[in-house]
């Protein structure tokens, strides 16, 4: 059998893909795997998707008879499905595929994009603490050069060599959701048990069935790119169905045009949709919620340690306390490729700091600022941000830092601070969007 060849310089198996501004000749077409990755994570962090089901299957079934006891014995307690025991590592990889998606994916440009396994092109790590009074969110940049390891083939059959150094999101197209996974726990030290793939088909239901998601925007964001086009004016905007998906998709509207300001306004939603689960009744309305889970579960792939559903509704369970304030939604810190404008590579001593966090399970302080595409308060004018260029300096976004709510760490426990140069955002914190105009 044939194996990959290990390759000890950049790996050219994938497309290039911009860090900084694209050519606007190209569909923005990478993105929607966000919103997978979104629904995934609310899915995972509010009530599960196994709940849901659970809940659809219980209705229809008719009321109990009461069975009579015995002198001096009592009815046997009802078991019940608790939060999961200790923490949770849970990985969520976005495919751009089009493969057999159809819709709005089958016209020629879109199918042209990207097909097969696809790239992981969002890819986000959840990690729940093991007293599930903190959880984490870290968005890996899908142009960060990285080092791939072995993976075992997706059919079974022997092993993909790795590469020394390669392009992020080519883990998924390589070697599966395994090798995204290996990569992950190779990059950061931890040990990941649970993953999904996602496709971003019937995003579009998902927005709906939760009934959209209200976003702020400091700036008016339009890109003609996606599909459909975005045109929203600055304010409050609630995005249902393609809509939504167009602004998760969306890299020429927002911030500097770049991938990382993608990551950022993609945490403007997230957040947006945390505090929407947490705090605007979606977790107390079923038919809600269910929607939502059956529009969610037809587009993700578990790994086999998330196929029993009551494994899913014990991650669920384990968010319940959680609390907005002690979510963190942060990017892993990279520096511009000074080899390549349009790759990154790790910032490794603020990525030692976050990696230590992440393995010993500590709360982290968000010290940074919010992202290239997002800020706490809307300016009355914005002007654009310049487009990318290459720099041996860490990376930051362009608005300036603002307090972030404390975490609060259980007794015997130590919150870190992370260093500056990691943005990010907690789901207390309400950011807006700069569109790149």
């Amino acid at each position: 059998m044939s194996q990959a060849p290990r390759h000890h310089e950049r790996d050219q198996r994938t497309a290039a893909v911009r860090h900084g501004r694209l050519p606007r000749r190209r569909a923005v077409g990478t993105i929607a795997k966000i919103l997978a990755a979104v629904i995934a994570v609310i899915a995972v962090s509010g009530v599960s998707v196994a709940a849901y089901a659970v809940w659809d299957v219980s209705r229809s079934i008719q009321p109990g008879v009461k069975l009579p006891t015995l002198p001096g014995q009592t009815q046997q307690a009802i078991p019940s499905v608790g939060a999961i025991d200790g923490g949770v590592n849970l990985l969520l990889a976005g495919t751009d595929t089009r493969s057999n998606l159809g819709g709005i994916y089958n016209t020629p440009e879109e199918q042209d994009a990207s097909s097969g396994a696809g790239n992981n092109d969002v890819t986000m790590l959840l990690h729940i603490a093991q007293n599930h009074q903190s959880m984490m969110v870290i968005s890996f940049p899908r142009d960060l050069m990285v080092s791939i390891p072995d993976c075992p083939d997706p059919s079974g059959h022997g092993t993909i060599s790795g590469t020394d150094l390669g392009m992020f999101n080519s883990a998924l197209s390589r070697g599966g959701l395994g090798c995204v996974v290996l990569t992950v726990e190779k990059l950061t030290g931890v040990q990941i048990p649970f993953a999904a793939a996602v496709d971003f088909n019937g995003v579009s239901a998902m927005s709906s069935a939760i009934g959209g998601v209200t976003v702020c925007l400091a700036t008016p964001v339009t890109d003609e790119y996606t599909n459909p086009p975005l045109d929203l004016p600055a304010g409050q905007n609630t995005l249902v169905g393609d809509q939504a998906l167009s602004f998760l998709r969306s890299r020429h509207g927002v911030g500097d045009g770049s991938d990382l300001g993608r990551i950022s306004n993609q945490q403007v939603f997230l957040s947006a949709l945390a505090r929407k689960v947490v705090s605007g009744g979606v977790l107390s309305n079923p038919v809600q919620l269910y929607g939502l889970a059956k529009a969610a579960v037809k587009n993700i792939t578990p790994s086999e340690s998330l196929a029993n559903p009551t494994t899913l509704v014990q991650i669920g369970l384990a968010m319940k306390d959680t609390g907005l304030g002690n979510m963190a939604f942060v990017q892993y810190p990279v520096y511009s490729d000074p080899d390549n404008a349009n790759r990154v590579v790790v910032n490794q001593d603020a990525a030692d700091v976050l990696d230590k966090a992440l393995v010993n399970d500590q709360p982290v302080q968000i010290t940074g600022t919010t992202g290239r595409a997002a800020e706490t308060t809307p300016s009355p004018t914005l002007s654009p941000s310049p487009s990318a260029t290459p720099t041996t300096t860490p990376i930051a976004p362009t608005s300036p830092a603002t307090p972030v709510p404390s975490v609060t760490p259980t007794p015997g426990q130590t919150t870190v601070p992370l260093p500056s140069d990691i943005t990010g955002q907690t789901g207390l914190q309400q950011t807006c969007t700069k569109g790149n105009n």
